[in-house]
């Protein structure tokens, strides 16, 4: 084990105890400064970021999310008529008046 965890939780396990002799000295009414003075410690900072267990966690819980996001994407909100499909006539029109149009284009340039 690290030594500086084996410190910190020593140094906690001193400040409970320091807080828990002051909390009954102060039931009796005789509090000494020096256990003020260790409960006005500067408490230690927490370690941030996240463990590896922890990253494992979080990536499968956002997996899940985002698969359940895509399901309910996936299924249609209400029933939409059937898309119909271009007659050939229609896109022969459609062909047509497109190359009038760039012929219109081209000709003015």
């Amino acid at each position: 084990m690290d030594t500086k965890n084996i410190l910190a939780d020593l140094k906690a396990e001193l400040n409970r105890l320091n807080q828990a002799i002051a909390a009954l000295e102060s039931l009796d009414g005789t509090a000494t400064a020096t256990t003020s003075a260790a409960i006005a410690a500067p408490k230690q900072s927490k370690r941030r970021g996240l463990t590896p267990a922890g990253r494992k966690r979080l990536s499968a819980m956002m997996k899940a999310r985002w698969a359940a996001r895509r399901k309910q994407v996936a299924k249609p909100a209400t029933k939409k008529a059937a898309h119909k499909p271009m007659s050939a006539a229609t896109k022969k029109r459609l062909s047509l008046l497109a190359k009038r149009r760039w012929a219109a284009r081209k000709k003015a340039a």
